[in-house]
C-alpha cells in the first residue's frame, strides 16, 4: 500500500499543474474519469472510478479501495467571422472582416484519484480533476491592437468521505479546494470603459484559490436500477487582482454552482442505460453572467456591475450506455445535448470564450488486465456549433460576428489497487 500511495501522491503533485483549454459544457468538463467520459458525463448513478466526487461523493461508498490515473489529449478549434467593413462613424467600434483561428490547439490534462475503507461503512478518498476553456490566443489584432486572447484554468483537490446508511443507500460530502490561473492579452482599447486600465489587459498570469462543497446520494433499490443526485455549492474564489479592470467585482472571478440528478437501468445483466441532466448557474457569477451591453456604458469593467461576458444558465441532458462484452472487456458509449450559453447579442465579447459547444458524442473502452489492474480508452466528439450576432458597438447592421468551435477529445486511463 506504501507503494501505491507514494506514487498517488507524486501524481496529485503532477496534476497540480494547470491544465490548458477545457471547453465542454460551457467552461465545465462534460464528464470527469474515463470510463464515466465515455457515457458522456450520464454517470451520477453510477460508481465508476476515484473521480466519481466531481460527479457524485456518494459514489465513492461503493469504490472501495481504489487508485484512478487519466491523461487527456484536448483539441478545440475555434475561430471567428468578422462580414462587412467597419463603418469609421465616430463612437464606433468596427472589427476587421475575416475569419481569424485561435492557435494553442492542443493541450494535455491530468486527472487522478485515490479511495480508502474509513471503517466498517466509510470510505476516505481524494481527486484531482481540471476546468477550463475561456481559452483563446489569436494571433490577429482583435479589438486593433496586437495578438489577443485570454486563458483560464482552473484545478479542484477534492477530499471526499462517503458512507452507506443501508443496502445500496449511501451519501458523501466533497470539499473542494480550487485554484485558478487567468491572463489577456489585446484589450487595451477597452481602456476607456475601465475602472482601473492598469489592471485591464497584459499583465501575465494571476492566480487565485478558494474553496466549495459538493453532496450526493447514491441508491441502488435494486441490481437493475439506481438513482443520483448531487449539488456542488458556488465555489468562493480570491480575487484576480491583475485584472481587476477587466473582471466584474475588481476582479471577481467565481465558479458557478451546479446540481445534477439521473438514473441508471440494467434491463439484462450485461447492459446498462443511464440519463442525467446537470445544470449550471453561470448567471449567479457577476463577471461570467453581466450583460455587455448597457453594462458596458452604464459602469465600467471591474465594477460589481460591469459588463460581463453574459452567459446564461446552462442545462445538460446525458444518456450513457455500458456493455460487459466478458470478463475482461467492457464497452460504452454515450450522447449528451446543451442549451446555448452564448446568446447572438453577446458575441463581440465572447470572442474571447466562444464556449459554443452543444453536443457531444463519446465511445470508451475498458480491459482487465490481471487483478486489480484496468486500462481504459475514451474518445469525445464535440460537434461543430457556432453563434452569429451583430457587432454592438457598430452602426446598426454594419457588421456580423460569428463564433465556432468544435473539438476533439482522447483520454487514457488506468485504474489498480482494488
Amino acid at each position: 500500500m506504501k507503494r501505491w500511495t507514494l506514487l498517488l501522491a507524486g501524481a496529485l503533485m503532477l496534476g497540480l499543474l494547470p491544465a490548458g483549454a477545457f471547453a465542454t459544457d460551457g467552461y465545465f468538463a462534460n464528464g470527469y474519469g474515463t470510463p464515466c467520459k465515455a457515457m458522456a458525463g450520464a454517470c451520477v448513478a453510477l460508481h465508476l472510478s476515484t473521480l466519481s466526487p466531481a460527479v457524485n461523493p456518494a459514489a465513492m461508498a461503493f469504490v472501495g479501495k481504489r487508485y484512478d490515473i487519466g491523461v487527456e489529449y484536448f483539441n478545440p478549434n475555434r475561430d471567428y467571422s468578422v462580414t462587412g467593413s467597419p463603418s469609421g462613424f465616430p463612437g464606433t467600434f468596427g472589427l476587421a472582416s475575416g475569419t481569424v483561428t485561435s492557435d494553442s490547439t492542443g493541450f494535455i490534462v491530468p486527472s487522478l484519484g485515490g479511495n480508502w475503507k474509513a471503517g466498517e461503512n466509510g470510505t476516505l478518498g481524494i481527486s484531482l480533476y481540471g476546468n477550463g476553456g475561456m481559452n483563446t490566443d489569436y494571433n490577429a489584432a482583435t479589438f486593433g491592437t496586437m495578438r489577443t486572447g485570454v486563458d483560464l484554468s482552473q484545478m479542484f483537490i477534492a477530499p471526499t468521505y462517503a458512507i452507506q446508511l443501508g443496502r445500496g443507500q449511501a451519501l458523501g460530502v466533497t470539499g473542494i479546494l480550487a485554484y485558478q490561473r487567468f491572463k489577456a492579452e489585446g484589450l487595451q482599447a477597452f481602456a476607456a470603459f475601465s475602472n482601473d486600465p492598469t489592471h485591464l489587459t497584459n499583465n501575465g498570469y494571476d492566480s487565485s484559490w478558494g474553496y466549495g462543497a459538493r453532496i450526493g446520494y447514491l441508491g441502488e433499490f435494486s441490481h437493475q436500477f439506481s438513482v443520483g443526485a448531487s449539488y456542488q455549492t458556488k465555489t468562493k474564489m480570491g480575487k484576480l487582482k491583475k485584472y481587476a479592470g477587466l473582471f466584474a467585482e475588481q476582479g471577481g472571478f467565481d465558479i458557478p454552482a451546479s446540481w445534477t440528478a439521473g438514473i441508471a437501468v440494467r434491463p439484462a445483466d450485461p447492459l446498462t442505460l443511464t440519463a442525467d441532466v446537470e445544470q449550471i448557474f453561470y448567471s449567479k457569477v457577476n463577471s461570467i453572467g453581466n450583460e455587455m451591453m448597457p453594462n458596458l456604458v452604464t459602469a465600467r469593467l471591474g465594477d460589481a456591475n460591469g459588463a460581463g461576458f453574459c452567459w446564461h444558465d446552462t442545462t445538460t441532458y446525458k444518456f450513457g450506455v455500458e456493455y460487459i462484452l466478458s470478463q475482461d472487456w467492457t464497452v460504452r458509449g454515450g450522447y449528451s445535448h446543451g442549451n446555448q450559453p452564448i446568446q447572438s447579442t453577446e458575441v463581440l465579447i465572447n470572442i474571447l470564450a466562444p464556449g459554443v459547444i452543444k453536443n457531444h458524442a463519446a465511445i470508451g473502452l475498458s480491459h482487465m488486465l490481471a487483478a486489480g489492474k484496468e486500462a481504459h480508452i475514451t474518445v469525445v466528439r464535440a460537434f461543430s456549433s457556432s453563434v452569429t450576432g451583430s457587432n454592438v458597438l457598430e452602426a446598426p447592421g454594419q457588421q456580423q460576428i460569428r463564433l465556432k468551435m468544435d473539438q476533439w477529445e482522447y483520454e487514457a486511463g488506468f485504474s489498480f489497487g482494488f
